[in-house]
């Protein structure tokens, strides 16, 4: 394993934790990025090939887009390593596990995350109580279920398209990821008439250039069905998605899914980053140079983080839902005006704005990472 420092810079990370508790099977890794504007906010992430320096740089995707959205939090990430489709019985001990291994880190708040629900939640806070994106039924603001972070993408696109030569009326949009997030996303684009032409998730992926049926293929995944059972369309490998000629392309799944190797492949006009890092520094340049809108993943899927930030602070999914779409849009139009003006890539604008947050909290502090006050991170 590499050295962590080699990941440190002036923001962090100020914690690496890892777990293991053989009794159970668990291992995982906590990054606490940067806690100057507050106690870190961030995932919980289960999958069998995460890692630590994925997990840093998740917890560093946080911190940035926790301060571009003005929350009082910082940065922090958990990945898990596991199958999420493993027995419930035995994920919910590792997560129960997880919770107690972490019951002192105070630094952080656990929330779900690719791989963990709801339901997951429930567990975390039956053991230690701190936690967000909980069931409704004992407080929460279900995330996935009202769609919170699909929600902020659906404006962010609005906006972005100031920036582009077409309307969002019947224009054709791919989704690689057809999950909590691409679902939503989907169900809000197409409920304003955009076009969805190819999706794909973990089984593979579909296309039919007349568009798909949306109803029907989020009532396939309601089932719990892939969309490659969908009829009607043409079955691809999973990641031919690239492939598919749109005018917006949604990655929603995992980090790095477009890279320098592959970035040549994409044929659209517009790129609204769902996931955390999807793409590689080099790949957005390079859509940048080809001229392609590429709107940042910490600018464009705040809403999660948002809505679970205001369910931390006890709002309403109304008050949640319009403070998202309030700050996204805002955002977005603040970062890409930059953009333009500046003539720079939405991601160096976007860190201007971060960067710009962070400092400001850091500068209040002895130790710029971290406070001694009491009952403080």
């Amino acid at each position: 394993m590499e050295n962590v420092f080699n990941f440190a810079d002036e923001l962090g990370p100020v914690k690496v934790i890892h777990i293991h508790e053989p009794s159970i099977g668990l291992k995982a890794v906590l990054v606490v990025d940067n806690v100057a504007k507050g106690p870190s906010i961030g995932g919980v992430r289960m999958a069998p090939d995460v890692c630590t320096e994925e997990c840093i740089r998740l917890a560093r995707a946080m911190t940035l887009k926790n301060a571009a959205a003005g929350l009082p939090h910082g940065g922090g990430k958990v990945v898990v390593y596991g199958d999420p489709k493993t027995d419930k019985t035995e994920k919910e001990k590792l997560l129960r596990g997880l919770a107690q291994a972490l019951r002192n880190e105070e630094s952080y708040i656990f929330a779900p995350d690719m791989g963990t629900d709801e339901e997951c939640m429930a567990w975390i806070r039956d053991e230690i109580g701190r936690v967000v994106g909980l069931p409704r039924e004992i407080g929460g603001i279900p995330l996935d279920e009202i769609g919170a972070t699909g929600f902020g993408l659906s404006h962010v696109t609005d906006v972005a398209l100031n920036y582009c030569d077409f309307e969002l009326e019947g224009a054709r949009f791919v989704v690689q990821g057809f999950g909590a997030v691409g679902k939503n996303v989907t169900r809000f684009l197409a409920a304003r008439g955009a076009v969805l032409v190819a999706a794909a998730d973990s089984n593979g992926a579909i296309h039919n250039p007349g568009g798909l049926d949306v109803d029907r293929l989020l009532e396939l995944k309601r089932s719990g069905g892939s969309v490659t059972r969908y009829e009607d369309a043409e079955k691809m490998d999973r990641d031919a998605v690239i492939d598919v000629e749109c005018d917006i392309w949604i990655p929603a799944a995992r980090p790095d899914v477009v890279n320098e190797q592959n970035v040549h492949r994409l044929n659209t006009r517009l790129v609204v980053e769902g996931a955390n890092i999807p793409f590689t520094p080099g790949a957005e340049r390079y859509l940048h140079e080809k001229g392609v809108l590429c709107v940042p993943d910490f600018i464009a899927n705040a809403g999660g983080v948002i809505c679970a930030a205001m369910e931390y602070q006890g709002a309403s999914q109304a008050a949640a839902l319009q403070t998202i779409e309030e700050k996204l849009r805002r955002n977005t139009g603040q970062v890409l005006e930059v953009s333009k003006s500046e003539q720079i890539l939405p991601r160096e604008a976007s860190m201007k704005l971060a960067m710009q947050r962070i400092r400001r909290a850091m500068s209040f502090r002895r130790f710029s990472l971290f406070s001694t006050a009491e009952k403080w991170v």
